[in-house]
């Protein structure tokens, strides 16, 4: 094997930032590359490491519409991180050149179709093969996952839990993610059809109940404020890692919102996200939209410096209640990068569960994570 891990994708704004935080963080010894279709953007991405003093990475040469040197760089590697979104359109192959090799995967995507997609072509493979195919490692969905996972564990495993998840985030969301959120909006009915279909063949635990809430609006965090049911990929994640491992309890429900501090706010963000998913159905307007943010465009670093997110997490367990939090800084970029930064370096380094196959955060990587960011605390 000739490297501890890959990143690919570098060349792009999330994935600049994911091999800088990797050169700042990964052991002196680490043998670690960066992949990409284009040679001179890759060795301006390694000048830039090598300038700031990072651990210098190698360079290879791959193309996810060349399935050979997809391949030969799954096999290469120990782990491979992918950030060349929109997933549903370049993801892929990536997803079953690891699987056929055994090679842990991980990436950002927030695409609930690619990763329901994913589990059906791969899953089983992986699980053959030993490899952990681990996706969403931004903020698509760590902070909301490995947030419950830290909330269960401090609540008793024998009684029926219900938790609340409250996101407040002042940030730009990458051009990638909104690249990926148009497709899916535009594939309601074809997402409905993947998910229906995982459900078929997947199955869910016979001793135990886990559903997520109504999706209704109300009040915040302690009733403060406004929620909105937020309805991304975050909660899909909570119950697949709920349905995983027993200590979430006999009977375990999740409900995730976006909370805004005056009503006007939530209405017109209602109002956006509405018109937003409206024009994604006519494809002159949704190609329009496309125009607005491209994959790989991103803030600047002052603008970064000033974003934030806080996730309010309400639980109930029996007679106990708690009140948990996620919070840092950028959640589009710098976080984002940070954690997958750190979800390749577990993968590569660290001592995880016996896992195998399509596998959440909370379920491959919980306690490493818990012990790797800084984002989690008990009020």
């Amino acid at each position: 094997m000739t490297y501890d891990f890959v990143l690919l994708g570098a060349t792009g704004f999330t994935g600049r930032l994911t091999a800088e935080h990797l050169a700042v963080h990964a052991p002196a010894d680490a043998r670690w590359a960066i992949a990409g279709r284009d040679r001179a953007k890759l060795e301006a991405v390694v000048a830039r490491v090598t300038d700031e003093g990072g651990n210098v990475p190698a360079i290879e040469i791959a193309d996810v519409t060349d399935s050979s040197t997809l391949r030969d760089l799954a096999e290469s590697t120990r782990v491979l991180a992918s950030t060349v979104g929109p997933y549903a359109l370049h993801g892929g192959p990536v997803v079953a050149a690891c699987a056929a090799a055994g090679t842990d995967y991980c990436d950002l995507t927030g695409e609930p179709e690619f990763v329901d997609r994913m589990w059906i072509e791969h899953h089983a493979t992986a699980e053959r093969t030993g490899a952990r195919l681990v996706h969403s490692c931004g903020f698509d969905s760590i902070p909301h996952d490995i947030g419950v996972l830290y909330t269960v564990r401090q609540l008793p495993s024998d009684v029926p839990i219900t938790i609340r998840g409250f996101v407040r985030a002042n940030g730009t969301f990458s051009g990638g993610t909104y690249q990926s959120a148009l497709g899916a909006f535009a594939g309601f009915r074809s997402s409905h059809e993947a998910a229906k279909e995982r459900r078929r063949l997947e199955g869910r635990p016979a001793d135990r109940r886990i559903h997520g809430l109504p999706a209704r609006p109300g009040r915040g965090a302690a009733g403060s404020g406004w929620a909105l049911p937020l309805p991304t990929i975050d909660p899909q994640v909570v119950l697949r890692s709920a349905r995983a491992l027993p200590s979430y309890g006999p009977d375990f429900s999740y409900g995730h919102y976006a909370q805004f501090q005056r009503l006007p706010m939530a209405v017109g963000a209602a109002v956006g996200a509405g018109a937003l998913v409206a024009g994604a159905q006519v494809p002159p307007v949704r190609k329009a939209l496309g125009r607005a943010m491209a994959a790989g465009d991103g803030p600047s670093e002052a603008k970064r410096a000033k974003s934030w997110f806080r996730v309010r997490f309400l639980a109930e367990a029996g007679g106990t209640r708690l009140v948990t939090e996620a919070a840092g800084g950028d959640p589009g970029y710098t976080e984002t990068a940070r954690m997958l930064g750190e979800s390749t370096l577990a993968l590569a380094y660290d001592a995880l569960p016996d896992t195998a196959g399509q596998v959440t955060t909370a379920t491959a990587l919980g306690d490493s994570l818990l012990a790797r960011l800084p984002y989690f605390r008990t009020l």
